[in-house]
């Protein structure tokens, strides 16, 4: 048995690399196969990427749905080394996002960058912005 998927009226996923939109009813789709799929709540783009932990998830989005994941290897380790240079609390995430990239567990690398980003949330509702990475930084190095 496949993946099921439900989509609500206008909702959008990506299988492959293609983008389906659901018409104007809710649709249960069964998906077989083994395709890249990613439901319209976990897509970034680079509009909304506005944040360093945020870029790395697009990074890491862009190798899942990629043909040739190591075209992005660049780009992610560049922005891997510069978030964790800035605040190195976010090594351990980093480091278990690194492990799935290379051994080519994208989804699951993906799943790695979404605690990532809550964690990178929870620094900044604690009234730490960009100022707390300044500062983590200062402190560390």
């Amino acid at each position: 048995m496949g993946l099921k998927v439900e989509l609500k009226p206008g909702e959008r996923i990506i299988v492959g690399e293609s983008v389906i939109t659901n018409d104007d009813q809710r649709t249960r789709l069964i998906i077989e196969g083994d395709a890249p799929i990613l439901r319209e709540k976990d897509i970034l783009t680079a509009e909304t990427a506005d944040t360093p932990c945020k870029k790395i998830y697009l990074a890491v989005q862009l190798m899942y749905l990629s043909r040739n994941p190591k075209q992005h290897h660049e780009l992610y380790f560049s922005l891997v080394k510069d978030v964790m240079l800035a605040a190195p609390s976010t090594l351990p995430y980093l480091d278990r996002m690194n492990n799935q990239i290379l051994t080519g567990s994208f989804y699951k690398a993906l799943k790695e960058a979404q605690q990532l980003l809550r964690y990178e949330e929870e620094l900044l509702s604690h009234g730490q912005s960009g100022s707390h990475l300044r500062q983590e930084r200062t402190r560390n190095g």
